[in-house]
């Protein structure tokens, strides 16, 4: 049973609308769901739409920052439990832990190395959670065909597609969570 998801997303609040559109929906659905919020703590971007949609809906959010962050990334006070920590490494392995389950919505090179980091995990047998990629109009379609391309050229396992699920909708996701 998941009882939180760690969400991986853009802290940009110049991002497509229709991505800000998707957090917002995907954090009312976890929190009518009863599925907790583990994420990066910031309030901007598509962090803080995803966070402020579980508020406003009841939900329980966890945010970890790093000190360094917490200024720059604007860090959300008004979460269930804000924890300010002193690395990235801290803020990485806090939200690997704190979650059942990874949710990657959108997002720039942060979001991919974290998507990498738990995708790479798994492979090696760390950990055995469902990793999600929400593939709001095609977001991730580039590294998908790039997925395959090193499956080919034999730089990984055929069965890597084994190690995430694309869903292209909110509504997919959270009822992957569900199952």
């Amino acid at each position: 049973m998941i009882s939180s998801v760690t969400v991986y997303c853009s802290s940009s609040n110049q991002a497509p609308r229709e991505y800000f559109t998707a957090a917002e929906a995907l954090g009312r659905q976890l929190a009518q769901n009863g599925i907790g919020l583990v994420f990066g703590g910031g309030r901007v971007g598509l962090m803080g739409a995803v966070a402020d949609a579980v508020l406003q809906h009841g939900g329980n959010v966890k945010g970890i920052i790093p000190r360094f962050l917490e200024e720059r990334e604007v860090a959300h006070y008004g979460l269930s439990e804000l924890h300010v920590v002193e690395t990235m490494h801290e803020r990485k392995m806090k939200l690997a832990e704190w979650g059942d389950a990874y949710l990657v919505l959108p997002g720039g090179f942060g979001t991919i190395d974290e998507l990498m980091e738990v995708i790479t995990w798994k492979h090696l047998g760390h950990h055995n959670k469902k990793v999600i990629l929400l593939n709001i109009n095609g977001f991730w379609d580039p590294l998908l065909l790039f997925f395959n391309r090193i499956a080919e050229e034999h730089m990984i396992k055929a069965e890597y597609e084994a190690y995430y699920t694309v869903c292209n909708t909110v509504e997919d996701a959270v009822r992957l969570l569900l199952r």
